[in-house]
C-alpha cells in the first residue's frame, strides 16, 4: 500500500482575514483624526507666516512713505505676495486688512475658508497688527494658534 501523504495547506483562515481586517480599521480610526489635525495645523502655521511677511512689508511701506496708507485710491490694497496663492492657500485662508490701514497702523488677517474653517474653530480668524501683536478670534491662546 501506498502510503497517502497529506501535505500541509497554506493560506489564511477566514478567522485571521477578520482580525487582520479589525485591527487595520482600529488604526485608521485612531490614525486619521490625528492626520486631518495635523494638517490643519500646517495650514495654519502657513497662514501665519505669511501674515508675518505680509507685516513685514507694511513696515517697508511705512519705511518707504512713512504711512501704512497704500497709494492713493488703493489705500486697502494687500502688499504683494505670492504666499498668499500659493498651494491652494486661497482656498483655505483669505487675506485682508480688517480696516483701511492709516498712517500710522494697520491690521492684516487671515480667515479660514472651507474645510479649514470647520477644522480650526479653536483658533478661527488670526491677525496681526503695527506693533507686532497677534490675536484669534476663536477660544484657542494666541501663542499656541500662532
Amino acid at each position: 500500500m501506498a502510503a497517502v501523504t497529506m501535505r500541509a495547506q497554506r493560506g489564511f483562515t477566514l478567522m485571521e482575514l477578520m482580525i487582520v481586517v479589525a485591527i487595520v480599521a482600529i488604526l485608521a480610526a485612531v490614525a486619521l483624526p490625528a492626520y486631518q489635525d495635523s494638517v490643519t495645523k500646517t495650514w495654519r502655521n502657513k497662514a501665519a507666516s505669511c501674515l508675518t511677511e505680509m507685516a513685514q512689508s507694511m513696515e517697508r511701506r511705512f519705511s518707504g512713505a512713512m504711512s501704512y496708507a497704500g497709494p492713493t485710491g488703493a489705500a486697502d490694497q494687500l502688499p504683494p505676495n505670492t504666499c498668499t496663492t500659493d498651494d491652494g492657500m486661497a482656498q483655505r485662508y483669505a487675506f485682508s486688512f480688517t480696516a483701511d490701514p492709516g498712517d500710522t497702523e494697520f491690521e492684516l488677517q487671515a480667515e479660514p475658508q472651507g474645510t479649514q474653517a470647520a477644522r480650526d474653530e479653536r483658533c478661527g480668524t488670526l491677525t496681526i497688527d503695527q506693533t507686532g501683536l497677534r490675536s484669534v478670534s476663536g477660544e484657542g491662546d494666541a501663542g499656541l494658534c500662532w
